[in-house]
This record gives structure tokens, C-alpha cells and sequence, in this order.
């Protein structure tokens, strides 16, 4: 499954999530059934300079699977930061900020409806969307 995800400040946050199936099972998964999510985000440049920014990339991830019910086991990955700059003549932004987070974890069981929120919740909250049922407001001038 792959996804696209625009922020309230149009940063984009592109993804893909990638389930894998063994019914022998494997031993390095612990059972039967991957799961393997890839994920990047632009960042406007003050939230790229975050130093603490690939702890909380991931928290972003362990909190939606959590908050989704998903039952896993065997989580792990990896989160970067990736700043380029262009020079010349090139087209685009002068620079851009980017966070990848690569991860995978295996479903203890056959009900991966909660995985796939759960992935949907990482997207939106990395261009930070609010939770599902909760409304942004736009900035009030005062009158």
C-alpha cells in the first residue's frame, strides 16, 4: 500500500506499507505475518534542527501502533535525517530537510486492520494532522 499525506503547511509526507506472509513462519519475525513500513517526511527547516527529532520520528510510530490496538512483536528500525542543497542550475528549493523512517514489526495475529490505521496515523502525524475526530483552527484576528 502506498500513500501521500499533505500538511496543514503542505509539507508532504510520502509512504509505503508492505505486508509479508509466511504460513511455515519465520524465526527471525517470530510468526507469520511482516509487516515492513517506509516513510519520509519534508520538515520545515526549525523542526529539522530538532536534535531530538529522530527519537521523537520514532515515537511517532510506537505511540500509533498503541493507540491503533495493534497487537506486535519484533519492532525495530531506523530513523534519518537527510538535509540537501542545491547549487547551479537546478530546479527546486535551495535546500530541503527530510526525516525517513524505515521500520518493520510482526503481527501477532491475522487482524492487520489496526497495522493499517496505525500506519495512516504515522503519515498524518508526521506533517502534523490532528488525531482522527479532532479539528484544527485557523489562526483568529483580533477584532
Amino acid at each position: 500500500m502506498t500513500a501521500e499525506v499533505t500538511g496543514p503547511s503542505d509539507e508532504l509526507s510520502t509512504g509505503r506499507l508492505v505486508l509479508l506472509h509466511d504460513p511455515e513462519g519465520v524465526d527471525a519475525w517470530d510468526g507469520v505475518f511482516r509487516l515492513v513500513a517506509y516513510v519520509r517526511v519534508e520538515l520545515d527547516p526549525e523542526l529539522a534542527a530538532d536534535p531530538l527529532l529522530p527519537e521523537v520520528g520514532w515515537s511517532w510510530l510506537a505511540e500509533s501502533l498503541e493507540v491503533s490496538g495493534a497487537h506486535f512483536t519484533a519492532l525495530g528500525g531506523t530513523v534519518t535525517q537527510t538535509s540537501s542543497a542545491r547549487f547551479g542550475d537546478i530546479s527546486g528549493p535551495a535546500r530541503t530537510d527530510d526525516l525517513e523512517l524505515r521500520a518493520s514489526w510482526t503481527a501477532e495475529d491475522a487482524e492487520l486492520a489496526a497495522h493499517g490505521t496505525a500506519f495512516y496515523d504515522l503519515m498524518a502525524t508526521a506533517v502534523g494532522l490532528p488525531p482522527v475526530g479532532v479539528s484544527l483552527f485557523g489562526q483568529r484576528s483580533g477584532h
